[in-house]
């Protein structure tokens, strides 16, 4: 079987796949959700005045830790110099041959 020929067949299998995956109703009726609420429009607005106020812009599952450097900037470029004068760490474009 040449290149060409399989090329095609799996193009119409592939096709043929898709078209299977997007029967549905023309109207999308399925997604057409009901809700029945004794809430005023008020009370919701409420509610998002507090929920904005009180979010935390933290991701869930995270903790995110702040650090304040009391580290003075010439001190650290002095030691960064040092160290890479000593060959404590790497300087430059790096080659792993």
């Amino acid at each position: 079987m040449n290149n060409t020929a399989r090329f095609l067949s799996i193009a119409a299998v592939a096709a043929f796949a898709a078209f299977g995956a997007h029967a549905d109703e023309a109207d999308g009726s399925q997604f057409a959700l009901k809700f029945d609420t004794n809430r005023t429009r008020a009370e919701v607005q409420a509610e998002a005045v507090v929920e904005a106020k009180t979010h935390n812009m933290e991701p869930a599952g995270s903790r995110v830790v702040t650090y304040q450097s009391t580290a003075d900037r010439a001190a650290v470029r002095a030691q960064a110099a040092e160290a890479v004068r000593t060959g404590q760490i790497p300087s430059g474009e790096f080659s792993a041959m």
